[in-house]
């Protein structure tokens, strides 16, 4: 689970953090994949200062910085015009369900090495999923620790304990046993924790964190923290076994703690090193004008259809906000056109309406609560008033930086017009997560979210689950539906991925018709590359540039 940020982490929760990376001179296997320029030395600018490579402690999406360096049992086929698809990477595919979806079985593919020239088997991915339930490596994305039998309790397995759901009858079988049906269980096979560690190693677990034991097309060379990390080749990577990776640059690397004007003004200039670097950090309302008043840049600049879903969470466990008719009045309140302009006009996002994102398969177009992108005022006072409610006072929970502040503020005046009286209240970051997952004292919350991987699966449970309520869940609009909660149950253990399409879909519109929250605007995200460097796109989903087929112009 993850809530955007301005970085690339996988996260997450927070949204991604994203490394530079640097592979060695000279070329590659001899079996590079073709169809991409081969060669040359990527720089990838991050504000982030620190980035982890641990898989057990990283929430990186599986296309970005991690990628580069770590395969797990499958991987994300994503394009411009399609949406994401669930493919094979160190499994030859992407996975047997047996026992109704409570069993799921992998092969590993031939020929498969780390970066010392070592078989990857079975045993180094089990190894590898157990650390990530070790009590020092926390952080993670951790889903498969509560659907694992005895994963509720097991602590990982530096003690000498080992999990028994997760069985390698041989170096090429690994099987493992949930509590209960899962059909996205081949989405979370991508995640970081699945990665294969070496049987054993990684105890030391910072010094992992540094140089992790390679099994894709590149390996650490160098990681001064918070400055830089370089990347160079793993010889010992194949194209024959990689459909996803093509593995152009010869080098990467990741310049860390970067101010984001700074990267901005670099690469709109567009000189040395510039010109074979990208920006992994999305532009902010400040970057997108610079941009924009130079055409050369804005020719470089990849911006995605739709990301994160950024909305207005209303607490249905507070006052009046109980009943379901004032919250469907506030989603006729809410003026979503002076909202998109605070966060900076069309290209900051579209408008929003359901809560499955654009670019995952399934999800339907609707908009139960139709009217023009400033609202209905008129609407939303007769529903208030018919609900005893015309006086509403309300507190609305948000960041406090200068984005956040302004967005909120035109939620504020937006609400002023039907009659609301919103007070803001603002916190830094680590506070406003804290209180907005564990509290309860706010009425609204202005959020986002970022799903962890392409299912509609990772936009409803998190946010809608009963479940999911306090103790640090991000349900935060307290939503409690037994109907929803059997929904998603249903859902969640339907292996058929069309059947559960279908189900997610109706999860969606049932939530909306109980008005939880007031859907805003899907975030389009903006990213800028120098002149040199090809292949720099944005699929569908998720909102980030696809890491693995950047290359660089020769």
């Amino acid at each position: 689970m993850r809530r955007p940020t301005r970085l690339i982490t996988t996260a997450a929760v927070a949204v991604a953090a994203a490394l530079a990376l640097s592979a060695c001179s000279g070329g590659g296997s001899s079996d590079d994949a073709s169809g991409t320029s081969k060669g040359g030395t990527l720089n990838i600018l991050t504000t982030s200062t620190a980035v982890h490579l641990d898989p057990a402690t990283s929430q990186n999406l599986n296309i970005t910085t991690l990628g580069l360096v770590l395969r797990r049992l499958t991987a994300w086929d994503v394009e411009p015009g399609k949406v994401a698809k669930v493919v094979p990477d160190l499994a030859t595919n992407t996975g047997d369900s047996s026992d109704g979806g409570k069993t799921w079985t992998y092969h590993l593919k031939d020929g498969l090495k780390f970066q010392d020239g070592t078989p990857i088997t079975t045993k180094d991915i089990k190894w590898g999923i157990e650390r990530s339930f070790a009590p020092t490596l926390t952080g993670g994305l951790s889903y498969h620790k509560s659907l694992l039998v005895g994963g509720d309790s097991y602590k990982g397995p530096f003690d000498g304990k080992t999990l028994d759901s997760i069985e390698t009858p041989d170096d090429k079988t690994i099987v493992f046993k949930l509590n209960a049906a899962y059909g996205d269980w081949p989405w979370l096979v991508s995640m970081p924790a699945f990665a294969p560690v070496p049987d054993g190693k990684g105890t030391n677990t910072g010094e992992y964190d540094a140089k992790p034991v390679a099994s894709g097309p590149y390996q650490v060379q160098s990681n001064t923290q918070g400055s830089q990390i370089t990347l160079v080749r793993n010889k010992y990577w194949s194209a024959k076994t990689d459909s996803v990776r093509t593995a152009g640059p010869s080098k990467v690397v990741f310049k860390e703690s970067q101010d984001p004007s700074t990267v901005t003004q670099t690469l709109i200039a567009d000189n040395g090193d510039a010109k074979d670097s990208f920006g992994a950090t999305y532009l902010g309302a400040a970057e997108l004008n610079q941009v924009r008043s130079n055409p050369s840049a804005q020719d470089r600049l990849a911006t995605s259809k739709a990301g994160p879903i950024q909305y207005m969470a209303i607490n249905t466990q507070k006052g009046k906000l109980a009943d379901k008719q004032v919250r469907q009045a506030l989603q006729y309140a809410v003026d979503k056109k002076s909202y998109r302009i605070a966060a900076g006009g069309a290209l900051a996002g579209t408008y929003a309406s359901t809560l499955i994102t654009p670019g995952i398969e399934g999800r339907k177009d609707y908009d139960l609560y139709k009217t023009s992108a400033s609202g209905d005022v008129d609407k939303a006072k007769s529903m208030l008033e018919a609900a005893g409610a015309e006086d509403l006072k309300l507190t609305l929970l948000t960041q406090n930086d200068s984005s956040s502040l302004a967005e909120s503020q035109a939620l504020q005046a937006g609400l002023k017009r039907a009659g609301i009286t919103v007070t803001l209240k603002p916190e830094d970051s680590d506070s406003f997560y804290t209180d907005a997952t564990n509290g309860n004292d706010y009425d609204l919350v202005l959020f986002s979210w970022q799903p962890d991987f392409p299912s509609a699966n990772a936009n409803i449970q998190p946010l809608y689950d009963s479940s999911q309520i306090g103790g640090g869940g991000y349900n935060v609009s307290h939503y409690k539906n037994a109907e929803v909660d059997s929904l998603i149950e249903q859902a969640t253990g339907t292996i058929n991925r069309s059947d559960a399409e279908k189900l997610w879909a109706q999860a969606d519109e049932k939530i909306m018709e109980d008005a939880p929250v007031v859907p805003l605007i899907y975030a389009k995200q903006s990213f800028l590359a120098g002149s040199n460097v090809e292949n720099f796109r944005i699929a569908d989903f998720p909102a980030y540039p696809n890491y693995l087929k950047v290359s660089l112009k020769q």
